[in-house]
């Protein structure tokens, strides 16, 4: 008996604690922790940075969305070879906007979408799935700068085309032989009698 007073006791006593710490005492995610801003303020970096990759060719393109109000750094985006025996190069990337940042000095950075070109080659011969890492960084215009992200992708396969319809002059000449197959069948049955089996 005794003992359930003294859990309940406790319980209560932390719950007490927990209500004079007040909201705020919720821990922030990580990518919040030393900002004194409210939480929903900045958007978590996979939404702030959605990234994916397709194959194109003997070329990967690797796309980033970037949300309104954020931003990429041109000089901390990077890909690497992530599955056995591949080979990638550096990625091209087109010309971006200059932004002097108090922290970085003058950086040229993307806003909305960006996509880079990565050549690629298979030594493996299409043994392994294919896999890069894709490393970037990025700031809020609010004044949050993530740190450093890094992601495992999965390169998609372009889509099959669809498959070929046959040809209009095919189909005429199939629907003109079943005809035909049919009207000889009806032809030779004309004059042929089969007899009835016996009851």
């Amino acid at each position: 008996m005794r003992s359930r007073h003294i859990l309940l006791l406790r319980t209560l006593v932390m719950l007490s604690l927990l209500g004079l710490a007040g909201p705020g005492a919720v821990a922030k995610p990580w990518w919040m922790r030393g900002i004194d801003s409210n939480e929903t303020d900045f958007l978590p970096p996979d939404v702030a940075f959605r990234v994916g990759a397709r194959i194109d060719g003997s070329a990967l393109r690797v796309r980033w969305v970037i949300a309104d109000g954020y931003y990429l750094y041109r000089q901390k985006i990077s890909v690497a070879a992530e599955s056995p025996d591949l080979v990638v190069s550096g990625i091209a990337l087109p010309p971006g906007a200059v932004k002097t940042d108090p922290y970085l000095g003058t950086q040229e950075i993307y806003t909305q979408q960006l996509e880079g070109t990565v050549a690629y080659r298979r030594l493996d011969y299409g043994a392994h799935p294919l896999q890069i890492k894709v490393t970037y960084q990025g700031c809020a215009e609010a004044g949050l700068c993530y740190p450093s992200i890094s992601k495992v992708l999965s390169p998609t396969a372009p889509t099959a085309p669809a498959a070929q319809t046959t040809p209009r002059w095919e189909r005429y000449a199939i629907l003109g032989g079943a005809s035909a197959f049919l009207l000889a069948g009806l032809v030779l049955r004309k004059g042929r009698n089969l007899p009835l089996p016996a009851a």
